[in-house]
């Protein structure tokens, strides 16, 4: 794991995942909604969720990995953050 995360970001677990029943799994990022993923991807990605469910980094790389390359850093702040 030491190549993938280099600044141990994984370990303070910024994803999250919310599983409907209708097989939807909607993903969030530091408890912003970031993704929804439906049908055939939604079914793998559940599948492979499950299959490492009890190692937590495993799960958060399967999520930071579905997500792609999301944040570049120009996000705009909100007006009451700075």
């Amino acid at each position: 794991m030491s190549e993938i995360d280099k600044r141990n970001r994984l370990s303070e677990e910024p994803f999250t995942y919310q599983i409907t029943k209708k097989g939807i799994v909607f993903i969030h990022y530091e408890g912003k909604q970031i993704k929804i993923v439906k049908d055939k991807e939604a079914e793998r990605l559940i599948a492979k969720i499950q299959e490492v469910e009890d190692n937590m980094t495993e799960v958060q790389l399967l999520l930071a990995k579905i997500t792609g390359n999301f944040k570049r850093g120009n996000e705009k702040l909100g007006k009451n953050k700075k």
